[in-house]
């Protein structure tokens, strides 16, 4: 079994900064991309940062030079530095990622639990 779960989020005012982690753990052979997804009340979720696992990456337009994605492969984590933040960043954040499951020998999408980011005027 696979499971992905997230950290770092809270409350923070414009202009302030957070990191977000997320661990995947379980029954994983290997990772192809990482990303981060959020979704805002009312809104349709939208991917924010993506990461290969060369390393190339890609990023919303509304957060390039703002936020920088990174990952460990060898740890299986990946990361999101969110800095210069916005109210209209605020949303429920998720970790997405690409993982061949070493028991099923499945490739499938996984999903965190989500972690709040609230961005103060």
């Amino acid at each position: 079994q696979v499971q992905l779960v997230e950290s770092g989020g809270g409350l923070v005012q414009a202009g302030g900064s957070l990191r977000l982690s997320c661990t995947a753990s379980g029954s994983i052979f290997s990772i192809n991309v990482m990303a981060w997804y959020r979704q805002a009340p009312g809104k349709q979720r939208e991917l924010v940062a993506a990461i290969t696992r060369g390393g190339s990456a890609n990023y919303a337009d509304s957060v390039k030079g703002r936020f920088g994605i990174s990952r460990n492969s060898a740890k299986n984590t990946v990361s999101l530095q969110m800095n210069s933040l916005k109210p209209e960043d605020t949303a429920v954040y998720y970790c997405k990622a690409d993982i061949l499951d070493s028991q099923r020998l499945v490739r499938g999408d996984y999903w965190g639990q989500g972690t709040q980011v609230t961005v103060s005027s």
